[in-house]
Parts: structure tokens; C-alpha cells; sequence
């Protein structure tokens, strides 16, 4: 019945029904809704969070299938947006749960309107550019937020909670978290699970209130090897991190760090975003496209054009799959769009 659907979780002593009536009443952002973040939605929707918001900028495509849980063939079929797929799933599985989906790029602007007024922000991008943006606008906002990453077997994760703990900028200047991605050496889908159980678990902590729990070590793993370890990071806390020391300028907040043109990780595949925020007109669009191999959705038109395909979304943004060359990407795109 449905008065029973938490029953489990009011048993866990640390949650119990106090516990489970402040999960309902916070908020949480989940930047990126590819494997990571389809994981972790799935188990925060299952657990009864009261609002989840996801940004995603990308669409479905046919290698996602083998990991990002909350989606289908069909998806793959019709290039449906991520964000756009995951909350028609994660409606089925709690219709008591707000999800709302923004289809964007995940950059200063959009971030800062949308941290101040969320709980706990959880990693599931693909790119450090992001997290650190992600990072300095936590930091300022005093948001806790989950770092996590796989790729292989491979996986980590670490909590921050801006005041007490070393930000991901303090981090990268003593510890190696970059490397290889899941498009240049793959990756199974047991080490995402791997990585969104911790990062879950952590979440829950911070949504009950219970800090006196997190784990303060990065955690590493690699499945395949049977590795496992929790690595002391207090130290690298510094004081004079320009994004969470004593006098912080954010630095991965200013305009100099917003790209408008971006490759995406570890893909054939070039982002442009236009100068000023746009509303595309699909059909306007259309008749400046050659007749020839288009396709569309409410959310996208897709473009393909000799050696490359072109993916114009709403926002003005245009993904040019076949290359890596930004000068190129460039010219294509002012072919069609002027």
C-alpha cells in the first residue's frame, strides 16, 4: 500500500520517520543525466526526496544503453534530450516527487540560479571544466555538494561541504583525480553503481542532517582488481584557495571560464553556444537547411551533412558530431545558421 512505500527506510534507525520527513522537504540538483546521474535520480526519486532537479545537455544516443539505467531504445531511436527521458522514468517509479529537467548547458548563469535554492548538489558530468565551475559557485553559496567519477573499473568519490572540508581546487593540487574518460577506455556499469552508492548514501546524510556520518576521505576503487581504498584528505584544505580560502574570488566563476565553443570529452564532437541566450525557431531553421537528411523532435533538429551531423537545440546551442577541430565546427555552423 501506498503508506508503506518507506516503511524500509523508517526501519533504518538513522533515517527512521523523523529522518524521512526531512528527505521529503529538501531539494536536490543532479548535474549531468548520463550513467552517474540516472543512478543516483533513480535512488533518491525511489527514496522520497521531496523536489530533484536535472540539467543535462546531451541526448540519448545508442552507447548509453549499456549503463545510463533510465533509458530505452526508443529514446536512442528519437534522440529524446537525457534530462527530458529520465523524468518521464523517474515520474513512473514516485508521482510524489517534483523533477524538474532543464535541457541546458551547465554553465555560470544557469548554475547560480538554480544552486542557491537546492540542498545538496550531486557530480554526474563528464568534464572538469564543470566541476570546477560547480565547485566555486558551491563554495559561494555554502551548498554541500558529491564529487564523483568513473571510468574502466574505476571509481571515486569525496563530500565536500564548503567550511569544513578542501574543495575539488584545493584537491587538484595534491591529488590526481583526472585521466582517461569512459569514451576513450570505456567502462562497466558495475563501477558506476559503485560510485552513486557512496555518493547516495552521502546525499542521504546530508539530508537528514546527520554529518557526524559522512565520510571525510576520498574513496577509490577499482572493481576489476579488487582495490579498494579511503585516503585522508583533511590536510589539503589551504587557506589561500582562491575558491574556498579565506579570501575566495571564485575564479572558475568569472567570464573568462564560460566557453561558448567546447569539445565535448573524449568524442568526435564540438559544442557551440551563441554569444546571448537564444530561443531557436525550428522553423525558421528548417528553411535554411539544405533538404536532405533531417530529422526532429519538440526538443531538437538533427542535420546530417556529408562527414558530419549537426544537432541544433531550443537554446541556441549546436552539438557538430565528426570532428574535434573547433575552426571547422565553426565553419559549419555559420554555413547553415549565418
Amino acid at each position: 500500500m501506498a503508506q508503506d512505500r518507506y516503511s524500509r527506510q523508517h526501519l533504518f534507525t538513522p533515517i527512521g520517520e523523523k529522518g524521512q520527513n526531512k528527505i521529503k522537504s529538501k531539494h536536490v540538483l543532479i548535474v549531468g543525466a548520463g550513467a552517474l546521474g540516472t543512478s543516483s535520480a533513480e535512488q533518491l526519486v525511489r527514496s522520497g526526496i521531496g523536489k530533484l532537479t536535472i540539467v543535462d545537455r546531451d541526448y540519448v544516443e545508442w552507447s548509453n544503453l549499456q549503463r545510463q539505467q533510465l533509458f530505452d531504445e526508443e529514446d536512442a531511436r528519437s534522440r529524446t534530450p537525457k534530462a527530458v527521458a529520465a523524468k518521464k522514468k523517474l515520474q513512473l517509479y514516485n508521482s510524489e516527487v517534483t523533477i524538474e529537467a532543464h535541457i541546458m548547458d551547465a554553465q555560470r548563469e544557469e548554475m547560480e540560479s538554480l544552486i542557491p535554492t537546492v540542498d545538496v548538489v550531486l557530480d554526474a558530468t563528464d568534464n572538469f571544466d564543470t566541476r570546477m565551475l560547480l565547485n566555486d559557485c558551491c563554495q559561494k553559496y555554502a551548498t554541500p555538494w558529491i564529487y564523483g567519477g568513473c571510468v574502466g573499473s574505476h571509481g571515486m568519490s569525496f563530500t565536500i561541504v564548503p567550511g569544513e572540508t578542501p574543495c575539488l581546487h584545493c584537491l587538484l593540487e595534491s591529488v590526481p583525480l583526472g585521466g582517461a574518460t569512459c569514451d576513450t577506455a570505456g567502462i562497466i556499469s558495475p563501477a558506476v553503481h559503485m560510485v552513486t552508492a557512496h555518493q547516495v548514501a552521502e546525499a542521504l546524510k546530508l539530508l537528514v542532517g546527520d554529518y557526524d556520518a559522512l565520510f571525510h576521505k576520498l574513496i577509490t576503487f577499482d572493481l576489476w582488481n579488487h582495490q579498494y581504498s579511503a585516503v585522508k584528505v583533511g590536510r589539503a584544505k589551504n587557506k589561500d584557495c582562491p575558491s574556498c580560502g579565506e579570501n575566495p574570488s571564485y575564479p572558475f566563476l568569472s567570464l573568462e571560464h564560460q566557453t561558448k565553443t567546447a569539445v565535448l570529452c573524449g568524442r568526435d564532437t564540438v559544442q557551440i553556444r551563441p554569444g546571448q541566450k537564444v530561443e531557436r525557431n525550428f522553423e525558421e531553421l528548417k528553411a535554411a537547411i539544405p533538404a536532405g537528411n533531417v530529422e526532429e523532435n519538440p526538443f531538437l533538429i538533427s542535420f546530417q551533412t556529408n562527414d558530419y551531423r549537426m544537432v541544433f537545440f531550443k537554446d541556441g546551442r549546436v552539438l557538430i558530431h565528426g570532428t574535434k577541430d573547433v575552426t571547422e565546427a565553426r565553419r559549419l555552423y555559420h554555413k547553415v545558421v549565418g
